[in-house]
């Protein structure tokens, strides 16, 4: 029935349909408003979770975020402390070799950490070196302080446009997401994830969402499942360095991961996963 300004109940309140809220969370003719949930209770263990954090990834369960990694670098947003493990010299640069060597040091294979390095260093250092001129890096470094400007789009939203943490995201993404409610994303969950953010024409953004989550789930993966805590220690970059410390002690279990192992994983979890 088409719309008009003249009916009875234009002026009137909206009827509540979505329980105590004074507004609704889900509309009828959208489902995957009603099966993508928000964390409502957030604000019980964050301050203002929707308020982004400059230089602290907190969490539910770690409100405090990674306290003392993060005061070591309250200079850096959040981003930036993300892609510091990869600055191997702290000159502000992240070269190829500091790319293939860090993936190295994480456990991953020869081939899979020389793709790695292409892909990232072949994207991201020419909208990271946009911050100081037009002229692309002859080396395709990354910039650190500029890494905001290499943030793509189909992403979790977890970072800001500026690189800071928004606390809220990251609980949605577990309420969104995390179907059994268990504190983990499984491989399918994953997948499900990252093809429920892809936006209209970005073959870019997705080919990028699914590649930094599928290494992420390939480095981090206990039992075919990711950990909330684990998961935001990736956003911060804390845990880089604690696998890093761990292998040289050689206490880290995990091996790398080839290509094959990716693709096995990947073909066992499209069996899974539901694609809207």
């Amino acid at each position: 029935m088409p719309f008009s300004t003249q009916d009875s109940g234009f002026s009137s309140p909206a009827t509540r349909v979505n329980g105590t809220n004074d507004f609704d969370l889900s509309a009828a003719q959208c489902p995957e408003t009603s099966e993508r949930r928000l964390a409502l209770d957030a604000d019980t263990f964050i301050e203002q979770p929707g308020i982004a954090r400059a230089n602290v990834a907190v969490s539910t369960q770690r409100p405090e975020g990674s306290f003392q990694y993060s005061y070591m670098h309250r200079n850096h947003t959040v981003l930036q402390q993300h892609v510091l493990f990869w600055d191997r010299d702290a000159d502000g640069k992240i070269s190829l070799l500091d790319t293939y060597t860090g993936f190295r040091e994480l456990g991953f294979g020869i081939v899979f950490s020389l793709l790695s390095m292409l892909i990232i260093n072949l994207s991201f250092s020419y909208p990271t070196r946009l911050a100081y001129t037009w002229v692309p890096d002859p080396w395709c470094r990354i910039y650190v302080n500029a890494i905001h400007k290499a943030k793509h789009g189909s992403d979790s939203g977890v970072y800001d446009k500026e690189g800071r943490f928004v606390p809220q995201a990251f609980e949605d993404l577990f309420s969104k997401w995390d179907l059994d409610d268990d504190g983990a994303l499984s491989a399918a969950e994953f997948l499900n994830m990252v093809a429920g953010h892809r936006v209209a024409a970005d073959p870019f953004g997705w080919f990028a969402a699914y590649f930094e989550f599928g290494s992420t789930w390939l480095l981090l993966q206990e039992r075919g499942q990711v950990s909330k805590e684990d998961l935001r220690r990736v956003y911060d970059g804390l845990i880089f360095w604690e696998i890093r410390d761990a292998r040289q002690r050689g206490r880290y279990s995990k091996k790398g991961f080839g290509l094959e192992k990716l693709r096995q994983l990947l073909e066992e979890a499209a069996r899974q996963v539901k694609i809207d």
